[in-house]
């Protein structure tokens, strides 16, 4: 039914001035606003929309994940930014903040926020 359909996603922020210089600016992501709305084009040609929302609240999972050929150097890079990375019970962290490969299946992983609190990650790629 829905197979050929340009589906999106999307999530609230609580501020899109601040959500478009992270997103556009740091992260370096293609976007536009429209009716107040901010859209993110990604590389994989899909876009995702933020909206604002007054009684915003953030969401507490990953809501979106940047797959990355090294995981350690766009961290690095990230950190350079200002970027803080999350450490989660439960999964094994080195200083910068990313889990290893922690089982068969499993790759490098690190996961940070934007400014209105949504969990974010970069994954690393398969070769």
């Amino acid at each position: 039914m829905f197979q050929d359909t340009k589906a999106f996603s999307g999530y609230s922020v609580d501020d899109i001035g601040k959500a478009r210089e992270f997103y556009g600016g740091t992260l370096g992501l293609r976007v536009s606003e429209d009716h107040g709305m901010l859209f993110l084009q990604l590389g994989s040609g899909a876009s995702v929309l933020l909206y604002p929302k007054d009684n915003h609240r953030a969401a507490d999972f990953t809501v979106l994940n940047f797959p990355v050929a090294d995981v350690e150097k766009t961290v690095d890079e990230l950190t350079a930014l200002g970027v803080a990375f999350e450490r989660y019970p439960g999964f094994e962290h080195d200083a910068k903040g990313i889990v290893r490969e922690q089982g068969e299946g499993m790759p490098s992983i690190a996961w940070f926020k934007d400014p209105a609190g949504n969990v974010l990650s970069v994954i690393e790629e398969s070769p």
